[in-house]
């Protein structure tokens, strides 16, 4: 996998953009490298809004289309509380999805959130109906735990290929827990997921970080918010020192860790997203690594 191809592009940002917006921001992640091109049922008020948007603005040719990925996810049931992967709820939402973007197929079809209510037979028949069709290639999943992607797997028998958890410097749960494994009384060593990080490498399940600078569940950037000043001065000064930016570190510390993830930034700034190329082309040190997890505010034994 190319560094390039370690950076999406999120678009579900973009319904507010003009037509032009949207096709600068294409061509600029095109110029860096990037390839994957995220969306998702409820994008843009939840009926396809972003999906349509993207193709409309952009009208790829066949050769285009041909030579990036578009993904989207589908299951939370908009308007609403709560998800329905039932197989008809699944084939119909990924059809609007493939007529809203202007596609004969997907690349890949994850489920959005995990749906309590599942009957894994469901999934299985709507996936098999899918695939047969020719409509999807791939499938993953989103938010979910190892136990929940097991759950599924006993009925499904395509691979889960990719599961998409938000994941950066301001929401490491995903390695936090392990790092401070047995630490009893200390809220970081709290398991949250049943070991996700672990079961994704050892069945080859692509872990995709959204929300890659975003502090907690969407409470502000990183580089902004306030009570990140020693992770700022951390990665202000590894930029310095490296010469490159501070969304590159912090990209470089999501591409440095071995599962080898893939990072979906949700920017509409071309110039962000030549940052976090670049960060993918970065290899940090184990020392660099550990400071930002603690100038982070998480503990290591």
């Amino acid at each position: 996998m190319s560094d390039a191809a370690r950076i999406g592009l999120g678009m579900m940002r973009i319904e507010t953009l003009t037509d032009d917006e949207i096709r600068e921001l294409y061509a600029g992640a095109r110029e860096a490298g990037v390839v994957l091109f995220d969306h998702a049922d409820i994008y843009g008020g939840g009926e396809h809004g972003c999906e349509r948007r993207f193709a409309g603005a952009l009208r790829l040719s066949p050769t285009e289309r041909s030579e990036i990925v578009l993904q989207t996810k589908c299951g939370i049931r908009p308007g609403q509380h709560g998800f329905d992967f039932s197989a008809e709820y699944i084939v119909r939402r990924a059809e609007e999805s493939l007529a809203a973007l202007g596609t004969d197929y997907l690349d890949v079809l994850m489920l959005h959130r995990p749906d309590t209510l599942v009957e894994p037979e469901e999934v299985a028949a709507a996936f098999d109906q899918l695939e047969a069709a020719g409509k999807v290639r791939s499938f993953g999943v989103s938010n979910h735990t190892a136990r929940q992607i097991e759950l599924l797997k006993t009925s499904v028998t395509q691979p889960i290929s990719v599961n998409q958890v938000q994941f950066g410097l301001g929401h490491a749960a995903l390695v936090a827990q392990g790092i401070a494994a047995n630490m009893e009384g200390l809220k970081q060593s709290a398991d949250r997921d049943g070991g996700l990080l672990e079961y994704a490498r050892i069945n080859g399940v692509t872990l995709e970080a959204w929300s890659p600078f975003q502090r907690g569940f969407f409470s502000g950037s990183i580089f902004e918010q306030g009570g990140l000043r020693e992770l700022q001065t951390v990665l202000g000064r590894i930029a310095a020192e490296r010469g490159s930016t501070p969304t590159a570190i912090a990209t470089a510390w999501i591409t440095r860790h071995p599962a080898k993830m893939r990072v979906v930034i949700g920017s509409t700034r071309v110039h962000r997203i030549a940052q976090a190329v670049a960060g993918a082309e970065l290899v940090l040190t184990r020392a660099e690594w550990y400071e930002l997890f603690t100038a982070a505010g998480y503990e290591v034994p």
